[in-house]
């Protein structure tokens, strides 16, 4: 059988891409790797991100270190997909002639062709896994309406396009059926859900018809937008135990000049009451947020407040960016990049460091509880295990000594015998 080696870099919409992709290879008949430490196969797929500077310098070291593999002969073909090449396609394809071809984003049946195989119609909801076998993640739209100054993404993926309910029910359907028990819902918009194909906000009816899907008994919600927020989720996250305590929702700034100049549709005292609200509706949530720092303009009076923001707030789950100026965005149209690198870092690791101590002081809340964990793996002498409040991949883990035999996948309940910053230690009950 052909060998074909898939390597998939940036968020984890691109390894849902992969995940379809791979799912058409096997059942043309290839043999399929994904993100193999030895890429030895006849051809390679690198399924690109292309969204920030770090993001696309990793995406290029990538191509040139398969070009050169494809040089020595220790590869035959080489193809790059996704986000970089979408947005530079034809730069790319001038720059590196060591790629045999360069395909967009979406261009899978032109791939899949080229490669001598036929597209499937039939196995559209169907995928391979790249993840544990017990969660996979369930991406819900594609692109994004918004217009944030700094934002590459509306350039690359175009606008906010909703899978229709019934496709992602017949998709989760399909997942259970393979023994996924945790769906993490995800879409670079989830607020916005709905509104293109049913002219509303449809969030709330589609995690309520995926959470009667038998097999399926954690569902986590991933990127949704503060501006317009769709609040009867938190009704549906208050009553139904299938939907986790837990919201991903990018916040960027809370300065109101920071606000406007990213062009964010929401103020400061938008976003304080509809935190407010979500921790009302659920007290028990977890927030996810990120933050930039750095962005043009951002006056240490900015800055400050953002750091207030932070210490006062208390998100369970924090993420810091330096700005990136991303060519096309508004902001590069628009403003000067007018923050020296260093300084956007700077900024980053402060908030950080008041996000460790917050984090610390929160986890240590939680020792003597009991908590309902799925287990992901075994590591030496103890279980790593998540809890409804912890993502994959982003989020602290929970460590369970191994005195009980434990199986990766199912679910146990644990009672938190210690803290660190992001991490807690338990054992069995």
């Amino acid at each position: 059988m052909r060998r074909v080696d898939v390597i998939t870099l940036g968020c984890s919409k691109n390894l849902v891409d992969s995940e379809f992709l791979i799912r058409q290879f096997e059942a043309g008949g290839f043999n399929v790797e994904h993100d193999s430490a030895d890429p030895k196969g006849e051809i390679v797929v690198i399924n690109t991100c292309g969204f920030i500077g770090d993001a696309k310098e990793e995406s290029i070291d990538t191509i040139l270190d398969f070009a050169e593999a494809k040089k020595d002969g220790r590869i035959h073909k080489l193809y790059v997909m996704g986000c970089l090449s979408e947005r530079y396609f034809d730069q790319l394809g001038k720059e590196l002639p060591e790629v045999d071809k360069f395909y967009g984003k979406f261009d899978w049946k032109g791939l899949i062709s080229d490669l001598g195989s036929t597209y499937r119609p039939d196995l559209v909801n169907e995928r391979s896994l790249t993840t544990p076998g017990h969660y996979a993640y369930l991406k819900v739209s594609e692109g994004c309406n918004r217009k944030c100054s700094y934002c590459a993404i509306p350039i690359i993926t175009g606008a906010h396009t909703s899978k229709p309910i019934d496709e992602l029910v017949a998709e989760t359907k399909a997942l259970a059926t393979k023994g996924v028990k945790e769906l993490q819902v995800i879409a670079q918009d989830l607020s916005y859900y709905g509104v293109d194909l049913y002219k509303k906000q449809m969030l709330a009816p589609l995690i309520e018809q995926l959470s009667e899907i038998e097999g399926i008994e954690w569902i986590r919600l991933h990127y949704a937008y503060p501006a317009g927020f769709p609040m009867d989720v938190l009704d549906v996250m208050a009553k139904n135990p299938k939907v986790c305590a837990y919201m991903d929702i990018a916040l960027q700034h809370i300065s109101d000049n920071m606000l406007s100049a990213m062009r964010r549709h929401v103020s400061r005292n938008d976003t304080i009451k509809l935190i407010n609200e979500m921790r009302e509706k659920v007290p028990d949530i977890h927030l996810r947020t990120t933050m930039i720092t750095g962005h043009p303009g951002e006056t240490e009076e900015d800055f400050k407040a953002l750091m207030d923001f932070v210490a006062t707030t208390k998100f369970e789950r924090l993420g810091v960016f330096p700005y990136s100026h991303e060519e096309d965005t508004f902001a590069w149209k628009n403003y000067q990049d007018d923050i020296p690198q260093e300084v956007k870092q700077e900024r980053a690791d402060q908030i950080m460091e008041i996000q460790q101590e917050i984090s610390r002081e929160l986890n240590e809340t939680k020792i003597g509880q009991t908590m309902k964990v799925i287990i992901d793996r075994q590591e030496k002498d103890y279980y790593v295990g998540r809890s409804e409040f912890d993502s994959p991949e982003v989020d602290p883990e929970v460590l369970i000594s191994s005195g009980k035999d434990l199986k990766p996948g199912n679910f146990y309940n644990v009672k938190i015998t210690g803290a660190e910053d992001y991490d807690l230690y338990a054992s069995v009950e």
